[in-house]
């Protein structure tokens, strides 16, 4: 194990005594911790336990945000996929601001607990959220989200394979997009 790695481990194990902890699947723009800083208002990359996987469901863009303005990332029940995504241990303190950007107060997502397997392990209860009225089509993400959504897989060290899977995703959605809005 890496210094490095020891001591995030030795710091997460260390706020497990402090106060009370929830486990976080994360698969859009939540998996970059920089973006998940920028509205939880505290360093989070300290909480990432790493990579894992959500078995049974696969990713769409069946979502509009009016705030970002585009289509952003859902899972959908799906026996024959499977999603990577971030795995957090977050202070129950931030579960509040998590909903919030979630959306959860005005139904944009909603929570659910699934099982996710990490190096090996499979977690229990896990929090993810996933929307509540579905797109019927997916639709394109803008860049901004695209380039958060990528940083946040490449940064958490998600499989090469699975990363250009996501990226080629999210290219066809907007190369098609491009195509209908000409």
């Amino acid at each position: 194990m890496s210094n490095h790695t020891h001591r995030k481990s030795q710091n997460r194990q260390q706020s497990q005594h402090k106060e009370p902890m929830f486990y976080y699947f994360a698969y859009g723009s939540c998996m970059c911790p920089v973006d998940l800083k920028r509205t939880m208002n505290e360093n989070t990359h300290n909480y990432v336990m790493g990579a894992g996987i959500l078995n049974n469901y696969r990713l769409g863009f069946y979502r509009y945000s009016t705030s970002r303005k585009c289509g952003v990332l859902d899972v959908v029940k799906d026996s024959n996929s499977r999603v990577h995504g971030v795995l957090y241990q977050l202070p129950w303190r931030l579960s509040e601001s998590l909903d919030k950007r979630e959306d959860v107060p005005r139904g944009g997502y909603r929570q659910e607990f699934v099982d996710i397997d990490f190096q090996g392990k499979i977690y229990k209860n896990v929090r993810t959220y996933v929307v509540v009225n579905k797109l019927l089509e997916e639709i394109a993400p803008n860049d901004w989200y695209f380039n958060v959504v990528l940083r946040g897989a490449i940064t958490c060290k998600l499989p090469e394979e699975y990363c250009w899977g996501l990226f080629n995703h999210m290219y066809g959605l907007q190369s098609s997009q491009l195509t209908v809005n000409r």
